[in-house]
């Protein structure tokens, strides 16, 4: 079996089925990012602790690092309609049981850090089977341009949960509040009920799910990721983007004050700017689709990504419109970049590997967070923030130029047909809603 539309053997007629699970998909995400406002609103009026915050933070990314690939080895043998059921389901459950302890006044910081934990466990399965669905619902040519509007709805939540939190905070108490994610919860499931979701054609272990199966799985998904030199490199630019860009996005703030002397009105524009741009490069990717080449299209965002970060950098103190200018580039070009490589990899990565290839770069590029803050927290103490900034757009910029000259990366979409999957597990019945069915009911 080899990897480019090894299991796409037509293309789907109609995209409804599509866009009525992601337009419930787009709901829950509006819900949850209400929800997350609102919690970590609570916990800065309640604790006032940086400490509490970080450690809120490390419950969302423990289980991106740890629990996802094995989640997407699991996600590759389920029914990917019921994992995405059972994870919006599971999620919705522990904000009833939340929203139920407020209720009663019985909430405590630990109960926070429990749900922001189930939250992430739920994402972490949730994720990789809309992903890897995607690619068997959504045409080839139309790829590039789904990638784009996900990427623009998370600008979008990124604009309206704040201040849409901020009033709902005022108008109804922490238990009304959550009570909005459930209901947007149902509307995402809902969907699925009656929308058939295709499944690949695949290999399962004759042992099932058991543990040896699914390491069994695991080593498989690595080793496709190992053999094949251009995905490998792909994974390690994920890494180093990850590492730089998160830093810069915590750093906000004392850019703000320490360099800016401004306060939460500054902050405030450039974190519309940061929201601001990702809906409105995710909609020009939407539009537009990128070029021929995917990969083309998302290295060359990715130098342009870099010049907005250094001149974010270079901004002087009395140059803060610069800076909210810059501030909106970089993050119109940071959709493209991702949206960009998303659609690549849902091409280029057969349907029933995907799973597992797009969970190993999620714990990859999560685990490059606490490793990315560790760095830039002594490097902004000692040179101020600019540096920060500045150093992460230089590095950018290089890693985007350089690419554009490795052969392995810039033919990944040429080699994709070349690239078998290793054989790891024998010949069984294909897992779904239907045999291996690869367009979705209309």
């Amino acid at each position: 079996m080899f990897a480019k539309n090894a299991t796409r053997s037509t293309e789907p007629v109609s995209m409804r089925p599509f866009f009525l699970i992601w337009s419930g998909q787009a709901l829950s995400l509006l819900g949850s990012s209400l929800v997350q406002f609102a919690l970590v609103w609570w916990l800065t009026r309640t604790a006032g602790s940086a400490t509490v915050l970080a450690l809120a933070s490390l419950m969302a990314m423990l289980p991106q690092v740890f629990i996802s690939p094995v989640a997407g080895a699991l996600v590759d043998r389920w029914n990917r309609r019921l994992v995405m059921m059972v994870a919006d389901g599971l999620i919705a459950l522990a904000v009833v049981v939340l929203a139920a302890l407020f209720a009663l006044d019985k909430v405590q910081v630990w109960h926070i850090y429990v749900l922001m934990f189930i939250r992430a466990v739920g994402g972490a399965f949730h994720w990789p089977a809309m992903q890897a669905s995607t690619s068997l619902m959504v045409p080839e040519k139309h790829l590039t341009r789904v990638a784009g509007l996900n990427q623009a709805l998370q600008g979008v939540g990124s604009i309206v949960a704040p201040p849409l939190g901020a009033l709902l905070l005022d108008l109804l108490p922490m238990q009304g509040l959550l009570a909005v994610d459930v209901v947007t919860a149902v509307l995402a499931i809902t969907p699925l009920f009656f929308v058939a979701v295709p499944q690949p054609e695949r290999t399962v272990a004759a042992e099932g799910t058991s543990p040896s199966s699914v390491v069994a799985d695991l080593r498989q998904g690595w080793r496709f990721m190992r053999d094949w030199p251009g995905m490998l490199l792909v994974m390690g630019m994920a890494m180093l983007i990850n590492l730089l860009i998160h830093p810069a996005v915590s750093l906000q703030p004392l850019l703000v004050t320490d360099h800016f002397g401004g306060g939460a009105f500054e902050l405030a524009w450039l974190q519309s700017a940061f929201g601001v741009g990702i809906v409105a490069g995710g909609v020009t990717l939407s539009a537009w689709g990128g070029f021929k080449r995917r990969m083309l299209t998302g290295l060359l965002a990715l130098v342009l990504n870099g010049v907005g970060f250094a001149l974010v950098g270079l901004a002087p103190a009395g140059g803060f419109p610069l800076a909210v200018g810059a501030m909106f580039f970089a993050w119109f070009m940071n959709p493209i970049v991702n949206g960009s490589m998303f659609a690549l990899l849902q091409d280029v990565v057969p349907a029933e590997m995907q799973g597992r290839v797009f969970t190993v770069l999620i714990s990859g590029s999560g685990a490059m967070v606490p490793l990315g803050l560790a760095i830039a927290g002594p490097l902004a103490d000692g040179l101020g923030v600019r540096a920060w900034f500045l150093a992460a757009g230089v590095a950018m910029v290089a890693i985007g130029i350089g690419a554009l000259f490795v052969p392995a990366v810039m033919r990944i979409e040429d080699k994709a047909a070349e690239t078998p999957i290793p054989a790891e597990t024998t010949p069984a019945t294909p897992l779904g809603d239907s045999a291996a069915v690869p367009a979705p009911a209309r």
